[in-house]
């Protein structure tokens, strides 16, 4: 077995998972909490106070929504593992399937020792490696190990979609409780709180538009042609997968997000507030409040955390909370790094 699938292997087992996840909520809160810390400590002496206000508003309403967003998403599209979800119930399943496989099958005693070790804890990935090396000409120990870190699965076009809008879902909450979070910390702190919601919507459209939705719609996209012409590596339909991406959410979808928020959030926001229409945006205006950067490439990390979860891969499911969670802060802020910002 290669080093990338027993790589694979190591990250997915059920036991590995079940405790990440578990960490996920404090993992999260501790980032946000020191992050948050920071934003006020580099706050002017007289603003620390309000900074503070209005960062525990956005960091609260983001994380909450975060956390939030899997349970929430799993009652929508009734999203359920093959795989038992507790930590309990795991380790049950691993003692009841290895007894068996010990029960009718002799095996040599460092792999025995190791099946024991994995009925209730993590293997080290050099104990994964050795294990499936030592079962490799064994069909029945190929098919336990498959049984304890089952292999990830090629969803098939009937899934794709419904794959798109779950995880779509799962993104748009953690960027509605930031641009909520935001609302509530500027109403809070500042007497003009209204005249920032616009810049809260817009970079919660961009957030969402570009760096979550559409890069979606790509790698699914590209899944769907790729079955339709019969691909079944993985590595390849992960390679397509991000070149969809690349087509539809990084190139395209800044454009579009900054396309939306002049021509339909910016006159909605002017016509409520009774002022006349703004002067048309041209062409080279697209980007005048808003321009891609390399953190928002950098934020195409949980695009590739969307090929992976398509892709039929368990680990990086629970991170999902974490990556989804920059997007919200960043629209609860109503970060705009153009001209006329």
């Amino acid at each position: 077995m290669n080093t990338l699938k027993v790589a694979g292997k190591f990250l997915d087992q059920p036991i590995l998972v079940a405790k990440f996840k578990r960490a996920v909520p404090a993992i999260l809160t501790a980032g946000a909490a020191a992050y948050g810390i920071k934003e006020v400590h580099c706050a002017p002496e007289h603003k620390k106070k309000k900074a503070a206000i209005r960062t525990a508003a956005i960091m609260t309403f983001t994380v909450a929504s975060a956390l939030a967003a899997p349970k929430i998403t799993d009652k929508i599209f009734k999203h359920a593992d093959e795989i038992p979800k507790t930590l309990k119930d795991i380790k049950n399943n691993n003692k009841e399937i290895i007894n068996e496989f010990l029960e009718f099958n002799t095996v040599d005693d460092k792999s025995k020792k190791l099946l024991e070790k994995a009925k209730e804890k993590v293997l080290k990935y050099k104990e994964v490696k050795q294990l499936f090396t030592n079962f490799k000409n064994d069909y029945t120990g190929k098919k336990l190990l498959n049984k304890l870190i089952p292999d990830p699965e090629n969803i098939s076009s009937k899934e794709i979609f419904s794959e798109i809008g779950r995880l779509s879902v799962f993104g748009l909450i953690p960027v509605l409780g930031g641009i909520a979070g935001g609302i509530t910390g500027d109403r809070l702190t500042d007497k003009r709180w209204k005249s920032k919601i616009p810049d809260k919507i817009k970079e919660g459209s961009y957030q969402y538009l570009a760096n979550i939705f559409l890069c979606n719609i790509g790698a699914g996209g590209a899944l769907a042609i790729m079955e339709k012409y019969k691909v079944k590596s993985k590595a390849g339909r992960a390679t397509g997968m991000i070149a969809g991406i690349l087509a539809t959410g990084v190139i395209g979808g800044s454009a579009i997000a900054n396309y939306i928020g002049n021509k339909v959030i910016n006159p909605c926001f002017e016509k409520h507030n009774g002022h006349k229409h703004h002067k048309k945006h041209k062409k080279e205006h697209l980007f005048d409040e808003r321009r891609p950067e390399p953190l928002d490439i950098g934020l195409h990390t949980d695009d590739i955390a969307t090929v992976a979860v398509m892709s039929g891969l368990k680990w990086i499911e629970p991170a999902l909370p974490i990556l989804y969670a920059i997007s919200g802060y960043r629209a609860g802020i109503g970060y705009r790094n153009g001209q006329k910002h």
